[in-house]
This record gives structure tokens, C-alpha cells and sequence, in this order.
């Protein structure tokens, strides 16, 4: 029977020059995988914990050393010998050897990395992609890119309250064209920055990050490079927002400097009805802060029967807490990030969840990234139907999109393209 044999685990540099963790788990068959956890900026506080070393002399206290020591003197020998094919037990036999509430004696980081690393083994050894490999289907569906193409909040300081501007191309017909038309409108919007004399310098994610006066200028601006590029907003492309709103809370009110104005989560709902109903917003991610539970149902109520709403830092991939988002109404949809709750078992359980609930579901990268390219199988094989990986540019966020367009040619004339089915009942 073939087992696992050995795991490599190393310190490797992520997309901002910070430590991370890269493991390579061994089968004796001579089959091996790999894989890199990435890490996030904007870090909801109910998050799995990223184990660092704190060391003041190694990468300002970043390094990741302790969480490697784990991998090698802790989680190989609990493996060692063990089949690599039954991801579930694998995955939790690493929960309980850490044995705490949000993985923090063993690191989330370490955990992921050999969960994320058996399943790229175990794949290699059946000779089948990652995406076939985990595919809760056989008829696998390429994602929905969400392009975040002009960064501000914790993604580019100085630039705008909002966190993330993003265009959807839902409206093409294959992956292949929704990848080509964010190209292209993210090229149209970088001329119109350079004519307006605007900083064309990208944020973490890719996206441009201009000093802007105001939130509604960002709208504006992805607008007009929408129309510029020679598509039809409303039509062929869509715009998404990512407040990240807990960046900009403050007590119970909420603070856009850029506009110069505070308001009460009620007013700030308002606020958003009136930008999804100006610029063709689909979709908007943690549109209030991650424990404002009142307010998130006073967003659903007013707007989930028009617009994607997705909770990210109020579910954490956890399960307890979109849960209670089911049982609260708060939202119709959910962010999944595989470094947020710590294996990859898990962050399908939330994917499960949240499907039977009738959610919408968008499998998410971190503005912290690698050339790991996990999530684009990911998001094929469990049919999430969106996916977010940042801009076109940059090779981090690139890779996953390419990968996409690999499976999309794999898959020939079976490959589907989710489109507008994600968003079904709300362009009515």
C-alpha cells in the first residue's frame, strides 16, 4: 500500500518578501507534492493562527522556523506510514495532535502546508490533476475571475477607504474570455491613470493603488476602463467591492476618510445601494464590520435580493461562525481561504455548508501570495463558481489564473464556464 514516507518542509519568501512555509510531502511509491501557505494582511481577528518565530533578528520576528520544527519532529512522525488518500482523517489526525481551538501550539501555517502537500501527493500517485483528484463532480466548472484592480484600504496605504475595486466578467462566454477582458480593462484603466496623472503603482494584489479624494472617484475610474476596453458594464462585466469594512470601523460607526463622512452601519448600507445601483455592483465582500451581526442582517434584508453578499472576516472559513450567519440571515454567500481556518478538509466542510444553505461561494487567495496555484484547482473542483486571486499582473496572482487556463484546455469541449449562474436572482 503505498504510504507516507517523508515531508520536507522549508522557509520560503512570499509575494511581499515575508517567510513562509513550503512542504513537500513524500509517498513510497516515489510519488511526492508540494505546496506553500500564503498570508494575509487584512487578518480577521477569528482567524486559525499563523505560528512566528518572534525572533527580532530573523526577518524583523516574521521567520517561520518553529512552525518547520513542527512539521518535522511532530507531524511526520503522526504520518509517517499513513496512506495519503483519506484527506479527512489526515487532516484531522493534525487537529488533534494540536489540540488547541485555532491551531496556535502547531501553527495553522504548518498545518495547511501538509495538508495542502498530501493532497498534491496523493493526486500525483493516482496520475490525476488536483482538480479531478478532489472533484465533488464530473462535471467540474471553471470559476468566475474577480479581478481586484484598484487596491486601497490595508492592501495600499493613501490610497482609498475601500479595500478592493473589482471587475467581474460574468457576462463572457468561457473562462478564457472573462481572463482576456480583465486584461484588457485593467490596461484601459492604467492609461486612464497615467492621462489623469494619477500614480499607476499596484498595491499587494496587483491592483493599481491611486491617491484618490474619494471612494466613489475608484468607481468611477474602474467604470470608465470597463467602457474604454470596449466592454459593456451591466452586460459583458460587473463590479464588486470589497469594504473590508473592520479596517474602517470605529466603535459602532463606520469612518470613510476619503469622503469625509461617519456613518451608522444603516447609513452606510444606504450608501451602498446607491453605489450598486450607479455602477452595476454584483457583488460585495465584508460590507460591514466582522462582528457587527445586527447590521450584517440589516444588509441582507435591505440587499441580498440584488447583490452577491460575501462574508470574509465575519466567517473565517469557520464553521460555527457560518452557522450562525445561516441561522442569522446575515448574508448569501461566503469567502473561502484555506490559510484562514488551517486544512484543506475544512475549508470544504465550510464550502458544504454553506452550498446547502443556498449560498454563493468564492474561493479566495491572500494578499500575501506564492506561485502555488492550489485554490484554481480548488475552485474547479468543488464547482465554487468565482474565484479570487487579484489582478492580472503580478506572477503570484497570474500563475492562478494561467493554471485555469491549463485546466480549461485540459477539459476541451467539457470545459464550462460558471458565468452569470453564480449570480442567478439577482439581475432579474
Amino acid at each position: 500500500m503505498t504510504s507516507i514516507a517523508n515531508i520536507r518542509a522549508r522557509e520560503i519568501l512570499d509575494s511581499r518578501g515575508t517567510p513562509t512555509i513550503e512542504a513537500q510531502v513524500e509517498l513510497s511509491d516515489g510519488s511526492w507534492g508540494r505546496a506553500a501557505v500564503p498570508s494575509g494582511s487584512s487578518v480577521g481577528a477569528h482567524e486559525a493562527l499563523e505560528l512566528r518565530d518572534g525572533d527580532p533578528q530573523r526577518f524583523g520576528g516574521r521567520g517561520v522556523l518553529k512552525a518547520i520544527a513542527n512539521i518535522h519532529r511532530e507531524m511526520l512522525p503522526a504520518l509517517k506510514g499513513r496512506s495519503p488518500f483519506d484527506q479527512p482523517s489526515i487532516d484531522r489526525l493534525l487537529i488533534d495532535l494540536d489540540a488547541t481551538p485555532n491551531k496556535s501550539r502547531l501553527g495553522a501555517n504548518a498545518i495547511l502546508a501538509v495538508s495542502l502537500a498530501v493532497a498534491h501527493a496523493a493526486a500525483a500517485s493516482k496520475k490525476t490533476p488536483l482538480y479531478r483528484y478532489l472533484a465533488v463532480s464530473d462535471r467540474p466548472t471553471l470559476p468566475v475571475p474577480m479581478f481586484n484592480i484598484l487596491n486601497g484600504g490595508a492592501h495600499a496605504q493613501n490610497s482609498i477607504d475601500i479595500q478592493e475595486i473589482m471587475v467581474i466578467p460574468a457576462g463572457l462566454p468561457t473562462f478564457g474570455e472573462a481572463l482576456r477582458a480583465g486584461a484588457e480593462i485593467y490596461q484601459s484603466l492604467k492609461a486612464i491613470l497615467q492621462r489623469q496623472g494619477l500614480s499607476a503603482n499596484v498595491g499587494d494584489e496587483g491592483g493599481f493603488a491611486p491617491q484618490l479624494p474619494s471612494n466613489r472617484m475608484a468607481l468611477e475610474l474602474v467604470a470608465s476602463a470597463v467602457e474604454d476596453a470596449g466592454h459593456t458594464l451591466g452586460r459583458d462585466c460587473f463590479i464588486g467591492i470589497d469594504a473590508a469594512a473592520t479596517e474602517f470601523m470605529a466603535g459602532e460607526t463606520y469612518h470613510l476618510s476619503r469622503d469625509g463622512i461617519t456613518l451608522d452601519s444603516e447609513g452606510l448600507i444606504d450608501f451602498y445601494g446607491g453605489w450598486a445601483r450607479e455602477f452595476h455592483v454584483l457583488s460585495i465582500e465584508d460590507g460591514l464590520g466582522e462582528d457587527d451581526w445586527a447590521g450584517w442582517s440589516k444588509l441582507s434584508n435591505a440587499l441580498s435580493h440584488r447583490l452577491q453578499l460575501v462574508g470574509d472576516d465575519l466567517y473565517t472559513t469557520n464553521l460555527e461562525r457560518i452557522q450562525r450567519g445561516i441561522d442569522t440571515n446575515a448574508s448569501n454567500a461566503v469567502l473561502l481561504k484555506l490559510n484562514q481556518v488551517g486544512s484543506i478538509t475544512e475549508t470544504i466542510d465550510a464550502f458544504t455548508l454553506a452550498k446547502k444553505a443556498g449560498w454563493g461561494a468564492v474561493v479566495s487567495h491572500r494578499s500575501g501570495e506564492t506561485e502555488d496555484t492550489t485554490i484554481a484547482d480548488l475552485a474547479v473542483a468543488l464547482n465554487a463558481g468565482q474565484i479570487k486571486a487579484g489582478a492580472p499582473c503580478r506572477s503570484e496572482r497570474c500563475a492562478k489564473y494561467n493554471r485555469l487556463l491549463r485546466i480549461e484546455e485540459e477539459l476541451g469541449a467539457r470545459a464550462e464556464y460558471a458565468g452569470l449562474s453564480p449570480y442567478r436572482g439577482l439581475l432579474a
